[in-house]
């Protein structure tokens, strides 16, 4: 299936909500140990239907070499990790970082990348399937059939209601014969985001093109709702308006993709700076960062239908923010968004709940941090009545560090 459409552009701008601020207190947060070793760096998390985290990350060993590696945490602590695949043919980078989720019936599965040519950006997806909680893994699956020298990255893991994986991911076959240069302004032809299902025997199945013409270097996100997959992701117009974008699985069959809000921001590169889902039944949360209007903003908005229609955004952000979002929804209806602000001289990683009335507790700062690329992507997932963080902490070397918050 294919879904394409005309410019966004012509979507009505819809306001953004103004916030109530509740005088809710902030979330206490503090350091907590890493499973991750010296010189790691963009983990994940994932939480898992028995209640238990799982973290991954990747770890240089010496100069060329990097290797997936996970961790799960329940309420006695971590496990201890182990790896999952290493190489030195990889693709590493801050933005698009591998993951490890967890199926349906107990089954993980993991992806990261790997070099398929000399280009720069020629890269494939790599999964890998665990029955026996990641003892052993599968030879690697790749999920894409064209075969092409192209970047295939920014994947997003999905555990699909019939017990098969679903991964989505940007892929850039149109541009085989395209020379990719990131200093020469926008690409000629574009990204497309592509969707593919794999069983717990490595068949891949029902391929599709969910848009043909998306953000380059964005990272999608995906999660399940209680009608099916729904993802999300940067759209790229015609005329190069860059706004948030979802499909969803409906009875099977992908949507036409809509917008979750229309900001309006016109950019001719790509930000690298996607959004983040989280789904609970039929509650859907978006967060998101945007600069329309040139004013740099993290934005969250709601959806009580699956995804069909989303509510007015809410400003999440207190100034100063450079995004990098990453979105929880909790028990009540609320949502946890996670973002990093700051300057070239001091950064901090923060963390604000919104209520599901759109109002918001009072900002705790995770930790202060470094906002240049190295510092990568802070993740955040719910482990019982507390919540983890993890991060990269720049420095030489990098490290995986991880905080907890108890939720009241």
């Amino acid at each position: 299936m294919s879904c394409n459409r005309g410019a966004n552009t012509s979507t009505p701008i819809q306001s953004t909500a103004t916030p109530t601020v509740t005088i809710m207190p902030a979330l206490m947060v503090r350091e907590a140990i890493s499973p991750a070793g010296i010189d790691s760096r963009e983990p994940e998390l994932y939480a898992t239907p028995d209640g238990r985290v799982i973290m991954s990350w990747v770890e240089k060993i010496g100069e060329k070499r990097a290797a997936l590696r996970f961790a799960s945490r329940d309420g006695a602590g971590w496990s201890e990790p182990r790896t999952i695949a290493e190489g030195d043919n990889w693709f590493v980078n801050w933005a698009d970082f591998p993951s490890v989720i967890a199926l349906k019936d107990g089954t993980l599965a993991a992806h990261w990348l790997v070099k398929s040519g000399p280009g720069t950006y020629a890269y494939d997806v790599n999964l890998a399937l665990s029955k026996d909680g990641g003892k052993t893994w599968s030879k690697p699956i790749i999920p894409h059939t064209d075969g092409t020298q192209t970047e295939h990255g920014f994947v997003s893991l999905v555990p699909l209601a019939d017990g098969r994986l679903g991964a989505v991911w940007v892929d850039g076959r149109a541009l085989k014969d395209i020379k990719v240069d990131e200093d020469a302004g926008p690409l000629p032809v574009s990204m497309a985001l592509r969707f593919a299902a794999i069983d717990t025997q490595g068949k891949v199945s029902d391929e599709a093109v969910l848009d043909e013409r998306i953000c380059e270097c964005c990272q999608t996100s995906a999660a399940m709702t209680a009608e099916g997959a729904i993802a999300a992701y940067r759209d790229r117009s015609e005329s190069e308006v860059r706004d948030i974008y979802v499909v969803r699985q409906e009875n099977g069959k992908w949507s036409v993709p809509q917008p979750v809000h229309a900001d309006g921001w016109e950019m001719t590169a790509c930000p690298v700076n996607g959004p983040s889902i989280a789904a609970d039944g039929q509650r859907v949360a978006v967060a998101w960062y945007t600069e329309a209007n040139d004013q740099p903003r993290v934005k969250m908005a709601f959806s009580n239908d699956a995804g069909k229609s989303f509510g007015n955004p809410v400003q999440v952000d207190d100034g100063d923010p450079v995004g990098r979002v990453d979105v929880l929804l909790l028990v009540d209806g609320s949502a946890l968004v996670v973002w990093m602000s700051g300057t070239a001289e001091k950064g901090a990683t923060k963390v604000r709940r919104v209520r599901s009335d759109g109002t918001l507790d009072a900002i705790s700062t995770v930790t202060e941090t470094n906002i240049a690329r190295s510092s990568g992507f802070p993740r955040i997932a719910r482990l019982g009545n507390e919540v983890l963080f993890a991060w990269t902490q720049f420095g030489k070397p990098s490290r995986v560090s991880t905080a907890i918050a108890r939720l009241e």
